[in-house]
């Protein structure tokens, strides 16, 4: 292909500040009006000198069809022919270009005008269809994610002022009116509106923002005027780094797409070479064998075995998966992982916000001991009132009471067993039935095998009683499960900190084949090489958590996925595949596009070299002439390239 991204090479940006691959350049570069322009003046004296041909070819006026016929082959060959030349002062002689320039070339010398002409016409048709399909694949994606704001309605002592989000500091305030995007990362501090996040998310449906929630940059605000705090500059909203990572994406690649880099290095110069052999070799050898007829055959050789097909669609099939996985709300970092994801064997899913709502209710208060229920609540507040924990939130909220924060005093967290507080003077201490055992706290055996998610209480070294909690499994987590075995995944594990009791109800419940309770953070990185190390079938192992807390697992798996993890920066960071949503089910939907994606990729690649070897075949044979070749190399390629776009539905 001739349209190339423009990137300042010192720099290693280019001018919309994109490192690598930039596809606004590319698409910028290729002009749809001027191509059609050259193609059809080509076209129109290509025919011209098809009619006149024969009649002046043996005249003194022979030089008239040179005239015609070169202006048609200059018209839609000359960037061929300069890049080529080009290339060759840069060491860079076996590629597309050259082999077209050396047939064409070739056929003129031996003068076969029309077909020289005609090889070029038709290949940069095809060129022109390849890259308008390209074009296309990169517009769906960048429209997909056209959510970039363009300006910010910042409140300033004279009132709104219309600026750049680059402008805008953390800590300023910003209004966005009813039906504008949400220019940067924020909270609501006034207003209430129902949020578009089908740009971000993929979902369609709309979701209610009010006062004290977080929202996001590409947001629409749909029916409220919002003032929001702003929480992040720009570039570092989640959106903007998103857009870095898709754009960037094409930089890692997948093995077979490496695979045909490596392997072009090595065909063109041995077609190269084979040609040679093709048109000299013969003439010396073969009675009755002559240059003229070797050479012609020599020529259709270097024509059909252009490897543009493959060098054009297999990096668009899967810039195309990754577009259409983006659609569904999925984001995948780079070929190398879509094609990662077709391997998939094992996958391994934290508990808490990712197979359960993570939204906890206050559900059973039983007492012991001579407590009560409402001493129970009162004492689990005051204990849990600086915890963050959704659990402790839970309690707070079943309490519904104000807590007054000054009795309580010498707060401290229990890693993987609960907290410790003094509250008016008396220790309390909150967890789970390992803080029980571990304060040697004297308890009935009967207290620790209750289902559901349990805070004990201990009040002045005496159990007090325990609170059950339930989180609520996602509808479509056993779905997802069903999903991803009839995908062909072997093994379905949960890894929790829960007890044995929950994570087993939770596991029956959604049909999780293997699960590890109890576990402490740093206990789960452990039981994935565990996991990894004992692996019946060969296969990549993937991990889904919530981008936060499981960071190091999600870096440890082969796969590391992200659920609901837009807002996170450890998510995006750390994860090769961020789910924009808090569904389950969208896991195997990113199996399913890579499966496809990788059978594209394949089919092209298997077309490709079928119809090429037949082709050359026919060719040194003297079956085909170079009209065959040239519709052989620009038919297969086009095939190809409308094939691959397929990967983007």
């Amino acid at each position: 292909m001739t349209t190339k991204p423009v990137v300042n090479e010192q720099a290693k940006t280019c001018e919309h500040g994109i490192s690598g691959y930039c596809s606004r350049c590319a698409e910028e570069e290729f002009n749809i009006p001027k191509e059609l322009a050259f193609i059809g003046s080509a076209l129109l004296l290509f025919i011209l000198g098809m009619v006149f041909n024969n009649a002046l070819h043996n005249t003194p006026y022979s030089w008239a069809e040179y005239a015609v016929l070169l202006t048609a082959y200059f018209l839609v060959g000359w960037q061929v022919v300069w890049t080529a030349l080009r290339n060759l002062t840069h060491g860079r002689v076996f590629d597309e270009n050259f082999l077209m320039t050396v047939a064409t070339v070739g056929a003129i010398t031996i003068h076969q005008l029309p077909e020289a002409v005609a090889v070029m016409l038709f290949y940069k048709t095809g060129e022109f269809v390849q890259e308008l399909s390209v074009s296309r694949s990169r517009r769906s994606v960048r429209t997909l994610l056209d959510v970039r704001p363009d300006y910010a309605n910042l409140k300033t002592d004279k009132g709104l002022e219309k600026v750049s989000p680059d402008q805008v500091k953390v800590g300023d305030t910003i209004i966005v009116k009813p039906g504008e995007k949400i220019p940067l990362d924020g909270e609501i501090i006034d207003g209430q509106t129902l949020l578009d996040t089908s740009a971000l998310t993929g979902e369609s449906v709309p979701r209610s923002a009010k006062p004290g929630e977080q929202v996001l940059a590409g947001m629409i605000s749909k029916t409220g005027l919002l003032t929001i705090n702003v929480t992040k500059r720009f570039g570092e909203s989640s959106i903007a780094r998103i857009l870095e990572l898709v754009e960037n994406a094409a930089a890692r690649k997948a093995p077979t797409e490496k695979f045909i880099t490596t392997f072009t290095r090595y065909y063109t110069p041995v077609v190269v070479f084979g040609a040679l052999l093709v048109a000299v070799v013969p003439p010396l050898f073969v009675q009755g064998a002559t240059f003229s007829e070797w050479i012609y055959r020599a020529l259709i050789l270097l024509v059909i075995s252009c490897p543009c097909a493959l060098v054009i669609s297999i990096p668009l099939g899967y810039f195309g998966g990754i577009g259409g996985a983006s659609r569904k709300g999925i984001l995948i970092k780079g070929s190398t992982y879509l094609d990662a994801l077709t391997a998939v064997k094992t996958v391994v899913f934290d508990k808490t916000g990712t197979l359960t709502k993570g939204v906890f209710k206050v559900t059973k208060v039983v007492t012991r001991n001579g407590f009560n229920q409402d001493q129970l609540l009162r004492l689990a507040a005051e204990a849990e009132v600086h915890s963050n924990h959704p659990i402790a939130q839970s309690i707070l909220e079943a309490y519904g009471e104000k807590v007054d924060t000054s009795i309580v005093r010498d707060y401290q967290e229990i890693p993987g067993n609960g907290i410790r507080a003094q509250v008016n003077g008396q220790i309390i201490m909150a967890g789970n039935d390992r803080l029980l055992h571990s304060q040697n706290i004297e308890h009935d055996d009967n207290d620790c095998c209750v289902e559901g998610t349990v805070v004990h209480l201990v009040a002045g070294g005496k159990y007090a009683g325990y609170i059950t909690i339930a989180d609520e499994v996602k509808e479509d987590a056993a779905e997802a499960i069903m999903s991803l075995k009839r995908l062909g995944v072997k093994e379905v594990a949960m890894l929790t900190g829960d007890s044995q009791i929950v994570a087993a109800s939770v596991a029956k419940k959604i049909g999780i084949d293997t699960f590890y309770s109890g576990l402490l953070p740093e206990d789960k990185v452990q039981a994935l090489e565990k996991m990894k190390n004992t692996l019946q079938e060969k296969g990549k192992i993937v991990f889904v958590g919530d981008g936060v807390n499981d960071a190091p697992v999600i870096a440890r798996a082969d796969i590391g996925v992200a659920m609901g993890g837009l807002g996170s920066d450890a998510a995006i960071e750390t994860a090769d595949v961020v789910i924009m949503t808090d569904a389950p089910s969208k896991l195997p939907q990113a199996i399913e596009v890579a499966k496809r994606t990788r059978t594209i990729v394949w089919q092209n690649i298997l077309m490709a070299f079928a119809v090429k070897g037949i082709f050359i075949a026919l060719g040194v044979a003297g079956v085909a002439t170079i009209w065959e070749a040239v519709f052989a190399d620009v038919g297969v390629a086009m095939l190809a390239v409308l094939n691959a776009t397929r990967a983007m539905r």
